[in-house]
């Protein structure tokens, strides 16, 4: 099937549907491969540019499928139950593929159009590289320790990245630093890939984590990096980031963006939680101890569990269709009922992930079975901005105000 196949979604929900299931299915027959060797699937964003679904965010205008977050969402679902890692590379290319799309006043359009076109004819990915060793996350507020400094044809880049989600096949970097001007500004510098220690940008191959361990998540070095003036495609003093110093345009697309992303990430992880639920369900049905004669699943208590699995994932898929919905409609959550949503959510998440795991005892932390991966993908939820203590606290504020 070629890529443009699957571009305009609405015309063509029979072929989604069979495609996101066969794609499951092959994800999820290598990620425990991939996991176990911390090896990126190189043939999973393939796959995904195959069929079209890459280029999915990237509006029609641009040739790409212009899919809203209900679409995108049932994609990242999708894709999460076979492979949590791959689920994720692609949720954070949806992401900024949005972010350009919505940002046309600070996005150059020349500079825009490269990123769609990539996406939609190579299945060019793009990420974010945020933190840093020092900075942390930037949303804890400081400035950059990566600087551009201006030259007399563009900029040049120098400075380390952690946790560049899918490094390994990044078409383009979206960079967070500031310049090296007595008033530095902070922004987006969009450095081309791909990686390439003759240009200065070298992965150091360090992403050893407890779970999504296929992500490619790898520690990236820019050192002396050149990109076009163009590149510097949103650069502004620190203040216009902050809350109190953002323009109405600004905070309204700011809103609109971490409801994205946050119903993406919620939805990665509820998948995976519910792959979980599946694995479960399908053991007490056909595990039958010689000491009880008959399938676990006669008993109360594994029926009780179940039930709460149950009820933790009829409350997720409510809570995300409902902010989806609004999201769609041009009304999206404010930034403390998103931090809500993603707290609830993935603690949910966890919790239906560990009451699985209680059932199924020592099968359960097997590795021969994907329980004990869907865990430890499942825990990765917590460390995602926003964070829960920072969530906590403002909806606490809130509440006493």
């Amino acid at each position: 099937m070629p890529s443009s196949a699957l571009r305009r979604l609405p015309g063509s929900e029979p072929r989604l549907d069979d495609t996101l299931y066969t794609l499951r299915a092959t994800f999820a027959a290598t990620a425990a491969r991939h996991d176990a060797d911390g090896s990126f699937a190189h043939d999973n964003v393939a796959l995904l540019h195959r069929y079209g679904l890459i280029a999915q965010v990237v509006p029609q205008a641009f040739g790409g499928g212009g899919a809203n977050l209900a679409q995108a969402r049932r994609i990242v679902a999708a894709v999460a139950a076979g492979d949590a890692a791959t689920a994720l590379v692609l949720t954070m290319t949806y992401l900024q593929h949005r972010a350009i799309a919505r940002d046309d006043r600070h996005w150059p359009a020349a500079v825009a159009q490269q990123v769609f076109a990539s996406a939609v004819s190579e299945g060019a990915l793009i990420n974010a590289l945020r933190v840093e060793p020092e900075l942390g996350s930037p949303s804890r507020g400081g400035l950059p320790g990566t600087v551009a400094a201006r030259t007399a044809d563009g900029w040049r880049l120098r400075g380390r990245k952690l946790y560049c989600t899918g490094i390994p096949a990044l078409r383009w970097l979206a960079v967070w630093a500031r310049t090296d001007e007595p008033q530095p500004r902070v922004g987006v510098f969009l450095v081309p890939g791909p990686v390439d220690p003759a240009r200065g940008i070298r992965v150091i191959e360090n992403w050893n984590h407890l779970g999504l361990r296929a992500s490619g998540s790898h520690e990236t070095v820019l050192d002396d990096v050149w990109i076009p003036p163009e590149f510097a495609v949103d650069i502004r003093p620190p203040e216009q980031w902050a809350p109190a110093g953002a323009s109405q345009v600004d905070t309204d697309a700011n809103a609109d963006q971490q409801a994205w992303m946050v119903v993406l990430l919620g939805s990665l992880y509820d998948a995976v939680a519910r792959a979980a639920f599946d694995w479960i369900r399908d053991f007490v049905r056909t595990r039958a101890p010689a000491s009880l004669g008959s399938p676990l699943a006669t008993l109360p208590r594994v029926q009780q569990s179940i039930g709460e699995i149950a009820a933790l994932l009829q409350a997720n898929r409510a809570l995300l269709d409902d902010a989806t919905t609004r999201v769609d409609a041009g009304r999206p959550p404010s930034f403390g009922d998103s931090g809500l949503l993603k707290f609830t959510v993935t603690g949910n998440a966890i919790r239906a992930v560990e009451l699985a795991l209680q059932l199924a005892g020592n099968h359960g932390l097997s590795r021969n079975n994907p329980l004990e991966r869907h865990y430890r993908d499942v825990l990765c939820s917590r460390v995602h901005t926003p964070q829960d203590d920072a969530i906590l606290i403002a909806a606490g504020r809130h509440a006493l105000t």
